[in-house]
């Protein structure tokens, strides 16, 4: 199989639903989309319609190129990650992976074009974070829940509102930020630097004002971001993490129980906000962005210094700091709620405290005298029920593709 029959398979798969976010391609099943959280099959011309060994793993070899780098990872960590281009159509954040001794592969599509605040529908809020001059910034969320295209939206907001250089580490790059009044030197994991690490401490030698990591995955990592912040750089990155409080809580985690104290007090003074973020079901189809938001003040710096305690807790100082533009998750889907962009079903779902959001959400329907039935109501009748799953479009090209593939 060459690059050409891959190229057209994926063309394929993308042009097969609406709203595909994701490709899969796993042994025994067939070719995989995600469409808007759900995934779909897409029917192939093979005997028993799904993908053999041997078809995956001419899918990895073409994505790989024999590229040295990406083999060593796939043989001694059992995956690798990299970047995928079909010219014309769309760029791809790949990890392949071995799973019961064979390949699979994920292939997340990427923006074509650099993601605005705006456009995102995100707060005020993130335009002033953009402007601190030190200090950590981090978005946190599960996997897929959009934090690198918000950190490309900031990014793109700095390079389009100051002159300064902003050096960006990243697994793979998903975005290229065009010339604007800033620098912008963009480098790639495993082509342009060893490990994160070694990135963090060379960019310290290249004259930035902000910093972006991708992701910090380690105690080392941290380390280094921590002394950027407090060396008069500004650090943007991301975490794996549901909300503000396990943020501050992971990081703790990665010290020894007698650094614990001294940890806690060194991120008091360098953390700057901590954005936490969701995709939730959107009435009449598709996923909102929701957003938590923890900015740096005196009863923030205190509780992580000290720890929550039954009268403090980071989700109390959050929604007291409402006038700052903080807002909890629970704040931002009363608001959706409020707006009808979701059902109140969803609301209780996705919140953290049920019982208080079931009191909320009565509070508001009493305020605009309505009851729960009518809310419902008015909600189905403002925009279209969603379909039971998205409509998948029949390519005929694919049977041909996969003829290719198996000859």
């Amino acid at each position: 199989m060459n690059k050409d029959t891959v190229d057209g398979l994926l063309k394929a798969m993308l042009e097969s639903a609406e709203g595909v976010s994701d490709l899969l391609f796993v042994p025994g099943r067939p070719p995989l989309v995600e469409s808007h959280g759900r995934l779909l099959d897409l029917p192939i011309d093979t005997p028993d319609s799904t993908l053999s060994t041997q078809m995956v793993d001419q899918v990895a070899d073409v994505v790989m190129n024999a590229t040295p780098r990406l083999l060593a990872d796939l043989e001694a960590a059992g995956s690798c990650d990299c970047s995928y281009a079909v010219p014309e159509l769309a760029r791809f954040r790949v990890n392949i992976f071995k799973q019961n001794g064979q390949r699979s592969i994920v292939m997340r599509k990427l923006a074509t074009t650099v993601p605005q605040l705006d456009g995102l529908g995100l707060p005020p809020i993130f335009r002033e974070m953009v402007r601190e001059k030190t200090g950590v910034i981090l978005v946190t969320g599960g996997t897929g829940s959009g934090k690198t295209t918000t950190l490309a939206a900031m990014i793109n907001e700095m390079n389009h509102t100051q002159e300064v250089h902003i050096v960006t580490l990243e697994d793979p790059i998903e975005f290229f930020y065009g010339k604007q009044k800033a620098v912008v030197s963009q480098r790639e994991l495993g082509k342009d630097f060893r490990s994160f690490a070694d990135g963090l401490r060379a960019a310290l030698r290249q004259a930035p004002k902000a910093i972006l990591v991708g992701e910090i995955r380690d105690r080392e990592s941290l380390d280094i971001a921590l002394t950027a912040s407090e060396t008069g750089h500004l650090v943007f990155s991301t975490m794996h993490t549901i909300s503000a409080g396990q943020t501050v809580n992971r990081i703790v985690g990665m010290h020894a129980s007698e650094e614990e104290q001294q940890a806690r007090q060194r991120l008091s003074e360098t953390l700057r906000y901590v954005v936490s973020q969701r995709l939730i079901p959107k009435v009449g189809g598709g996923r909102l962005l929701v957003t938590e938001v923890m900015g740096s003040s005196m009863r923030t710096r205190e509780t992580i210094v000290y720890g929550e305690s039954e009268n403090k807790t980071y989700n109390e100082i959050i929604e007291a700091g409402s006038t700052m533009g903080w807002h909890s998750f629970d704040q931002s889907l009363v608001k959706a709620f409020a707006e009808g962009l979701i059902t109140e079903e969803t609301a209780i779902t996705y919140c953290s405290i049920k019982s208080r959001m079931r009191r909320d959400l009565d509070n508001l329907k009493k305020a605009n005298g309505t009851s729960t039935e009518e809310v419902n109501s008015g909600l189905k009748m403002s925009a279209p029920e969603p379909p039971p799953a998205p409509v998948m479009r029949p390519r005929p090209v694919v049977p041909q593709l996969v003829m290719q593939v198996t000859e």
